[in-house]
């Protein structure tokens, strides 16, 4: 009998939520508040569902103070409004950590965000505790010396954990950016082609939700300033 060998794989991912109709562009059907992991190996109809979702969390309509301006009448300029203008900017989802073997999943809570991700960097650096969400779920992320476990569930007793390495967080995290990277260039491939009209300020904006450099930029080095 083999010896089950332990692996801790770390995703970005988003929260689904497709609202039903759309039409602006083709996408696939998701399980509503599953995890859509991102990375470069998207089909274009799974890119495209993504980026629906991203420009879903920011399609707020601008407000007297705030200074943007008015909604486009345009169909697929209004559901993009908010991404290409608002100052701070959402993405449902956050860093998912699974451990193969025992197939404990500790995944991003209802008060996460992807656009923060790298908050984690300041837990491995700094040991601030990371907590997400709340009832039915609240987990948390924290440094225990040169240990971060990841509490499912901390309303629970028993509630399911993954122990890891501080420095294996580390590993993980560089390979969480590369696969954010890797998304943003097939992201820019397809708006380049479905959505050429909005293209460059589109491409800047995914940048920023998802907190790496646009393509052709070299990554910034690993920072602990949002502690």
């Amino acid at each position: 009998m083999g010896i089950l060998r332990r692996m801790i794989v770390m995703r970005p991912v988003l929260e689904m939520n497709t609202p039903d109709g759309f039409d602006l562009w083709p996408v696939v059907e998701t399980e509503r508040f599953g995890f859509l992991p991102l990375g470069g190996g998207l089909s274009p109809a799974e890119v495209g569902t993504a980026l629906m979702r991203i420009a879903a969390c920011n399609d707020v309509d601008p407000t007297d103070d705030e200074g943007r301006p008015p909604r486009p009448t345009e169909p697929v300029s209004g559901f993009l409004h908010g991404l290409l203008t608002l100052d701070h900017l959402y993405a449902a989802g956050g860093l998912q950590v699974t451990d193969t073997a025992t197939d404990v999943v500790f995944s991003p809570g209802c008060c996460d965000g992807l656009e923060d991700w790298r908050t984690w960097y300041v837990l491995a650096d700094c040991g601030s505790g990371i907590g997400y969400g709340h009832e039915p779920l609240s987990s948390l992320a924290e440094r225990l010396g040169d240990t971060v476990r990841l509490t499912v569930d901390t309303d629970r007793t028993d509630s399911p954990v993954i122990d890891l390495p501080v420095t294996e967080l580390r590993r993980l995290l560089a390979e969480a950016e590369r696969d954010l990277t890797g998304f943003l260039a097939v992201a820019a491939d397809w708006v380049s082609e479905h959505l050429p009209g909005h293209s460059a300020p589109l491409v800047a904006a995914l940048a920023r939700v998802l907190d790496v450099p646009p393509p052709g930029l070299p990554q910034a080095p690993p920072t602990t300033e949002r502690a």
